[in-house]
């Protein structure tokens, strides 16, 4: 299982691989055990596929974005995107194309229902999807970038747009968007991992979430070390967790996914309901 992402209690999982026509999605909540299967497309031909899961604080509701690349082993190459909104679709509904070709992932920066990522190839623009409109629109990274782009993270950090440079060797730079849309705002943050264990301080660190007191959650790359770094002290801690692949924010929360995708439609469970 892949975690694709996380919206108000209930997580997006993927099983299988994303060049394999027979993968599969669920969505669950995993406090109460409940998980529902997408329906996919069926799909004839090669492809490469890439998931994001969001919600929209204006329709409140639930959303899979998907970008699919046919022949993706030729240039150019397009990526198409459709979009599937639990308990209203029944099919998946093309909304259009990339601006620039998706071969990889999404990130998991999704901001106020807006789904981030970048283009493989260049790191001076950073594309969205509005979950409410259905859009998509570019706006301008940082000036002055010399990392490519296939090493830059995207990140939501206090619901601000972040762009993450996980260096593995000294430091961790993070560029917050304190004013969304506007390129002008990027403020950058400059993390040393001086005070990182000698033994994995050479590896990259993502951050996954802030804490109330403007700590810094992060997770080791390669990895399922956890780590808080401490913005005031300038320090590192180490979180103790229980193994895993990967880590997003998180809130629990005891609605059903029947509230989201009807009374009548099939929910799975993963041990006996108590009653």
């Amino acid at each position: 299982m892949r975690l694709i992402g996380s919206c108000n209690g209930f997580v997006c999982l993927l099983k299988g691989w994303i060049y394999e026509l027979d993968h599969s999605l669920y969505i669950s909540n995993p406090l109460l055990g409940e998980y529902f299967k997408v329906k996919l497309p069926e799909r004839e031909k090669r492809i490469c596929v890439a998931y994001a899961f969001c919600f929209s604080e204006v329709s409140r509701q639930y959303k899979v974005l998907r970008s699919v690349v046919s022949n993706f082993d030729r240039h150019p190459q397009v990526s198409e995107l459709e979009v599937y909104t639990l308990g209203v679709d029944e099919k998946w509904r093309y909304v259009g194309e990339a601006p620039q070709p998706l071969s990889i992932s999404f990130s998991k920066a999704n901001v106020n229902g807006v789904v981030h990522w970048m283009n493989s190839g260049k790191n001076d623009s950073i594309y969205s999807f509005n979950s409410w409109t259905e859009e998509v629109k570019s706006m301008l990274a940082p000036r002055g970038l010399k990392t490519p782009s296939y090493k830059l993270v995207l990140v939501e950090l206090g619901n601000c747009l972040c762009l993450c440079n996980p260096n593995d060797s000294e430091y961790v730079d993070i560029w917050w968007m304190k004013e969304y849309g506007i390129a002008e705002s990027w403020t950058k943050t400059h993390i040393l991992k001086d005070t990182i264990q000698p033994n994995t301080r050479w590896d990259r660190f993502i951050p996954i979430s802030t804490w109330k007191d403007g700590e810094i959650l992060m997770q080791r790359y390669s990895g399922t070390q956890v780590v808080s770094y401490n913005p005031k002290e300038k320090n590192f801690r180490k979180v103790k967790v229980y193994p895993g692949h990967g880590a997003a924010s998180y809130i629990p929360s005891f609605y059903s996914l029947k509230t989201v995708i009807g009374e009548s439609s099939q929910v799975s469970y993963v041990y006996p309901r108590l009653t």
